[in-house]
């Protein structure tokens, strides 16, 4: 090990005001100077660079070091954002209002935030306790913030976690802030000399209950409201708030999957913290058998997403006997449904998303965008009536949250599915409507994650150098590099294959987790309405889906 990289460590370990991970640096130092590699690849690793902040602002694996998640990193960037703020208008006394879930570390981080807001002559309110990342996003209008920050890793794995930023308008930052912000961490001096402060305010339930308040009152008032449900947190913070907001809108109390219903940091029921993940519901599925469900829903930690499974084909009791729609069929559900309420505005989603909304949102004569992926850009649409990714995410109540918001979308799934139910339907029914008007439209991924991050770059290289000609057996027509920006996009690291049959693949690196996504869509017409024909559409699809995950996964070299 280079002397500089130990003098940085101990330099590192000397201003840490956390004695944990004080302690885990000294103890790594000193196996490093037994001669342990393995200690010394680690401590290379936590020193190879800072966790980079972008428009995800910081997420990374708990531990000491600059490139790891702790209190000092937190604090260098509670104070570069403070001094963005200062230097972007913000005036002595303007308030930030920071939230947090229940993850290791997150109210600390959370209370190192509020110090030194209120340190850089800035007041700083924290929300009350652990809660869902829409209630934070909510706040920061309701208060009249001029920022807000949400400790939070999402649906990452347990040993993470991460810091999330807003500006004063609510949405998630996107460049140039992202890079300003960046730039003023990296100016921050020693930590004894960012000013601290303690006179923040600890916010009451006001903020919440009127979140609440606010998102019980979108369903309508005299609907069904007959609908057995299932549903789980997934260890984290949103059950207390789904449960209340379904008992204020008047809906019958879900069944809570009693393993999964309390926040717990390690969530010791699933391999990741992800409803889309395999098996994350199976507890509610088998419990929505139990107790003949119309219906099963989830949340992720932070309850900024929302999955949706229904009764699937099969029966019995157990889980097998669900399936879990896809984002995109959770989305056009919830567009068809406002746009047959008649709300008007502007229609978006992500390139990575399905086709189907722009001709649903045509259909209807409203207005209809792409963005790219993240709801930092989808938040942003001025005129936004519904927008939603999809990686489970949707804003159906953009004047109330202008990010996604698994809590209000939640809800907005249980009102239509009681409608449905009231009129001896379903949602899947609902699904089939919308096939045999508009063509089925079937999505699915290629995701492979990887230990290696370059794997991702080669990949991506090697797709740019010999581009497929033809993928599952339909010819490629175009190929968008979208490092060169596309219609009204600003560039980022993608390629968008559009193919004959209106199929189309897009390929990027994930921002948030190391993985490579390959978003794979067909349309296949239906053929009539007798029984059975959207069912052989269907089939159809999954079988070209099929090839094109295949032909791609060769293309890449995954």
């Amino acid at each position: 090990m280079s002397q500089p990289l130990s003098s940085r460590a101990r330099e590192w370990a000397a201003e840490d005001p956390d004695p944990q991970t004080r302690e885990e640096l000294e103890r790594l130092l000193a196996q490093v100077e037994a001669g342990d590699k393995a200690a010394t690849a680690d401590l290379a690793d936590r020193f190879a660079g800072r966790l980079e902040f972008g428009t995800a602002g910081l997420r990374g694996e708990l531990g000491a070091g600059p490139n790891r998640m702790n209190r000092v990193v937190v604090i260098r960037a509670a104070a570069g954002l403070a001094s963005y703020l200062r230097e972007h208008g913000a005036d002595e006394g303007d308030s930030v209002v920071v939230g947090y879930d229940a993850r290791r570390n997150s109210e600390v981080f959370a209370r190192d935030t509020a110090e030194v807001m209120t340190g850089a002559g800035l007041s700083a309110h924290v929300l009350p306790r652990p809660l869902p990342t829409p209630v934070l996003a909510f706040a920061i209008r309701e208060l009249g913030c001029v920022a807000g920050v949400m400790v939070t890793a999402s649906h990452n794995p347990p040993q993470d976690n991460g810091y999330k930023v807003y500006l004063g308008d609510g949405s998630q930052i996107v460049p140039p802030a992202d890079a300003e912000i960046s730039a003023a961490i990296d100016a921050v001096g020693a930590l004894d000399e960012v000013p601290r402060g303690n006179d923040w305010e600890r916010l009451g339930d006001e903020v919440v209950d009127s979140y609440v308040d606010r998102v019980s009152a979108l369903v309508s008032p005299d609907g069904p409201r007959d609908l057995v449900s299932v549903y789980t947190p997934l260890h984290g913070v949103g059950g207390e708030t789904v449960v209340d907001v379904l008992a204020r809108a008047g809906y019958p109390a879900p069944h809570v999957a009693a393993e999964q219903a309390e926040p717990d940091a390690a969530f010791p029921t699933v391999s990741f913290p992800n409803p889309e993940e395999p098996g994350a519901m199976d507890l509610c599925m088998v419990m929505a058998a139990e107790v003949g469900a119309d219906l099963v829903l989830a949340n992720d930690p932070d309850a900024d997403r929302c999955a949706v499974a229904v009764p699937g084909a099969g029966s019995g009791a157990g889980a097998g006997s669900w399936r879990m729609l896809r984002g995109d069929e959770v989305g056009v559900l919830l567009a068809d449904f406002l746009l047959r309420r008649g709300v008007s505005g502007i229609y978006a989603t992500t390139i990575v998303s399905s086709s189907l909304l722009g001709k649903m949102a045509a259909a209807h004569g409203q207005a209809y965008r792409e963005t790219l992926t993240g709801f930092k850009w989808l938040g942003r649409i001025d005129g936004l009536a519904y927008g939603y990714e999809e990686a489970l995410g949707y804003c159906v109540a953009p004047e109330l949250v202008r990010d996604k918001d698994g809590v209000s979308a939640l809800l907005r799934v249980v009102e239509l599915a009681a409608e449905l139910k009231a009129e001896g339907r379903s949602l899947r029914d609902r699904l089939d409507d919308l096939a045999r008007r508009y063509g089925l439209h079937a999505t699915d991924q290629l995701s492979v994650r990887v230990a290696d991050l370059a794997l991702i770059g080669k990949a991506m290289s090697r797709l740019r150098a010999e581009p497929p000609t033809a993928l599952g057996g339909l010819a490629v027509l175009r190929v968008d590099d979208l490092t060169e920006g596309a219609a009204d996009l600003p560039p980022t690291d993608g390629l968008r294959y559009l193919l004959a049959d209106d199929a189309r693949v897009v390929v990027r690196p994930s921002g948030t987790e190391p993985k490579i996504k390959c978003y794979l869509e067909v349309v296949v017409p239906v053929g009539g309405d007798e029984d059975g024909a959207v069912d052989a559409a269907r089939i159809a699809a999954a079988g070209r889906l099929d090839a094109i995950r295949t032909d791609l996964a060769r293309a890449a070299g995954l």
